[in-house]
């Protein structure tokens, strides 16, 4: 009979590493089709509680499937029809005085920028100079290697229009199924250790679901609030500006320090009265206050157990190796690794190895 750290064990670690290794590569290989499957998989997940919901009301499950997603595109839609002719003028606005703000540029900041030349000695300056043009060129390979590999791929065009057509398709079958999938895949789990792979799910699931629809809430409520509070302060672009920075607010810390940059800068642009600009960074301060302090605690919490700095390697991660496809999948790939290692540590702390006890 072998232990379990005998060869039965060896050959099931062997055979989840496997596994393992061959779904990333398949994901990588496949990354470029598979944004409506992904996409369609995240919409049945977050909207299966409001189906569950209709169906403990006594709706069939096809016409509660129905009804959620009938009612999810209709807002979708109709959010589309108010932000995007707001965002266009918005868009116009800015094409219209950006020579303006070209020409206080150049009067405001350049003088600065010579007086503090002039204070350098000529060694510096030529630091200065050959370190600008690295960083410059950096960045302009950088930024043009994301839109080559946005818009020369010939599928740029294809994701598009599968995302608006086939996306609300995937949904709703994984919707109306969902249930008898989940029961499927139950019967497939291995019997000895089917309670614990069951458990790791449901914690698994309380996480992903915890983190996802928290901060969605948290975006939603910040977009809106910079967003209306931006533009009651009299900032130009300051729709555009604030609804950026809550979609942003999903990868912790970047959504505010986008906002309160653009923001800050482009105030200091516009206006000549400082009570103004101060204006313009109490509303992030504000609004960061509010976002630590009540809307993260309250709908996130660390309950989930996902670190801000663990969510931005994982979306960092996922997005280098398979692109936008990885980026969606960075955060429930998290939080299954962040489960798994809860798991595994919890397993350690109580073996006889970490207590010192002779098995």
């Amino acid at each position: 009979m072998t232990g379990p750290d005998g060869p039965a064990s060896s050959r099931h670690i062997r055979f989840w590493l496997i596994g393992l290794g061959l779904f990333a590569l398949a994901l990588w290989i496949l990354s470029g089709m598979l944004l409506p499957f992904v996409v369609g998989l995240a919409v049945a997940y977050l909207l299966d509680p409001l189906v569950d919901r209709f169906e403990e009301w006594g709706l069939p499950r096809w016409l509660a499937t129905t009804l959620v997603l009938l009612c999810f595109v209709i807002v979708l839609v109709l959010f589309g029809l108010l932000l995007v002719p707001l965002v266009q003028a918005q868009v116009s606005h800015l094409l219209e005085v950006l020579p303006t703000y070209a020409a206080i540029v150049k009067e405001r900041i350049l003088p600065a920028v010579d007086r503090l030349v002039h204070r350098l000695s000529p060694d510096d300056v030529e630091r200065l100079r050959s370190a600008a043009g690295a960083y410059a060129g950096d960045v302009v390979g950088w930024v043009a290697r994301v839109l080559s590999g946005l818009l020369s791929s010939g599928l740029a065009l294809f994701d598009v229009f599968s995302v608006l057509f086939i996306t609300p398709v995937i949904a709703f079958y994984l919707m109306r199924d969902w249930d008898l999938m989940v029961e499927k895949v139950n019967g497939w789990l291995p019997r000895q250790h089917a309670e614990t792979i069951r458990e790791q799910a449901r914690e698994v699931d309380a996480t992903l679901s915890g983190f996802v629809r928290g901060q969605a809430t948290v975006c939603l409520v910040l977009g809106g609030f910079y967003a209306l509070a931006l533009s009651a302060a009299g900032l130009d672009f300051g729709l555009v500006i604030g609804l950026v920075s809550g979609v942003l607010s999903f990868i912790p810390y970047v959504g505010t320090l986008f906002g309160f940059v653009a923001s800050t800068g482009l105030a200091l642009l516009q206006f000549d009265d400082l009570w103004r600009v101060a204006l313009v960074v109490g509303i992030f301060l504000l609004g960061q206050a509010v976002e630590g302090n009540v809307l993260t605690p309250k709908l996130v919490g660390d309950r989930v157990g996902l670190h801000a700095v663990w969510v931005i390697f994982a979306l960092l991660a996922g997005g280098t190796l398979f692109g936008f496809v990885g980026v969606l999948l960075a955060v429930p790939v998290a939080a299954v690794i962040g489960v798994l290692v809860r798991f595994a540590l919890g397993r350690y702390l109580d073996s006889p190895y970490y207590r010192g006890i002779d098995p």
